[in-house]
């Protein structure tokens, strides 16, 4: 038996966030805590957001103690302000940084610390036990796909290192795709998010279990992609491309329910021990992660995985791709066309420092599901490459 589980509800197209607070007061729901981040407060997202929703006659109080890669910290403050505030939902706006942290006070909430425990690694999801209060997610970035997800990633102040919690209670009730909120994000995040959603795809893609529901929407997830960054970052008031963008987003991360791969096991360590925003983490990596595969694949002559690499590579290249090796060349320059700079030297990290990131990055489950095993020693190549 396979069980599959596909995701939550969502409500796509612009000002679709209009239909939320009518969608919530049935639920009986009268106040919530909005999680979001400082940077969102400061340009008025979060404001407006708040006013859509209390004009229906909702009470929503902002929280937005949420760092760019979230700590443990954050989620223990919004518990306690979700405690004191005497609110019966969560409603998580932005990027995945506050879905993360939003859906971690979902469960803390209701369960005692510390937040260790819960650990996905350490079978921690089996301790979370206790009925949920409602999560509602409204992505402001093109990227993680959060708003789908079972899963949150916060850095624990003990080890210092992100951790994954699991457990498919953490998907939201409801996810608002409207791309009227993703206009006014900077370029460079555009770019760094769109990518993220990129590797999410393709990673899950190339997993090997069987899943061509998964399959499917990796693929057409990618294409959507590839045809439809450029355009936003062109033309950052095309809703249609924006909203596309955002469907791609939830698709990849509905399709990683196969599971990731090496590049997001090397993406992790980037932003723990540097702060590198986690898509750009992916773009400054897809690259020479794909290189390695190609190059172990072509030796193992392992067929199945050549055929969807060379998939992969018809989307890049417009079904124009005559070689797969030719992938890693492709790739570079679409990063380049949407304005990212490769090399892990322009984010200041020298070839002394990959020897702890490759051991990092193969202490990350995430390389678990990647078509073949990956040592400590190929981790560190491929570090050493993107240099």
């Amino acid at each position: 038996m396979i069980q599959y589980n596909f995701p939550t509800v969502l409500f796509y197209g612009a000002d679709a966030l209009k239909d939320l607070a009518p969608a919530i007061q049935k639920r009986g729901l009268k106040s919530l805590l909005l999680v979001t981040d400082p940077g969102l407060v400061q340009i008025g997202l979060a404001d407006s957001v708040k006013s859509t929703l209390t004009s229906s006659g909702l009470n929503i109080e902002i929280f937005d103690n949420v760092h760019p890669n979230p700590i443990e910290e954050d989620v223990t403050a919004g518990v306690e302000m979700y405690k004191s505030g005497g609110f019966d939902g969560i409603i998580a706006l932005g990027g995945g940084s506050a879905m993360d942290v939003a859906k971690t006070i979902r469960f803390m909430a209701v369960h005692e610390p510390p937040l260790a425990q819960y650990d996905d690694a350490l079978g921690g999801d089996a301790k979370i036990v206790n009925p949920m209060p409602p999560l509602f997610a409204i992505p402001t970035t093109a990227g993680t796909g959060s708003e789908v997800g079972r899963s949150s990633v916060i850095t624990l102040k003990e080890t210092g290192r992100k951790t994954i919690f699991f457990h498919p209670g953490l998907m939201p009730d409801i996810a608002v795709l409207d791309p009227k909120l993703t206009v006014g994000l900077p370029p460079h995040i555009t770019a760094a998010t769109g990518m993220d959603a990129f590797t999410h795809c393709a990673e899950a893609y190339l997993v090997d279990s069987f899943h061509p529901m998964a399959d499917a929407l990796a693929v057409e997830g990618m294409k959507m992609i590839v045809a439809n960054l450029p355009k936003v970052l062109d033309e950052p008031g095309n809703l249609d491309a924006r909203g596309k963008m955002l469907l791609a987003a939830s698709m990849g991360a509905t399709a990683f329910q196969k599971g990731l791969g090496m590049i997001h096991s090397m993406a992790h360590p980037l932003s723990a021990e540097f702060n590198i925003h986690h898509g750009l983490a992916n773009a400054l990596l897809i690259k020479f992660g794909m290189e390695f595969t190609i190059e172990k694949a072509i030796i193992a002559q392992n067929q199945e995985l050549l055929n969807k690499l060379e998939k992969i590579g018809g989307i890049i290249s417009n079904n124009t791709l005559s070689d797969i090796r030719l992938i890693p060349k492709l790739l570079g320059t679409f990063i380049n066309r949407i304005g990212i700079i490769l090399g892990l030297n322009e984010q200041g990290i020298q070839i002394e420092q990959t020897s702890v990131l490759a051991t990092l990055a193969f202490e990350d489950s995430c390389h678990a599901t990647h078509p073949f095993p990956v040592s400590i020693e190929d981790f560190k190549a491929v570090y050493n490459r993107a240099l």
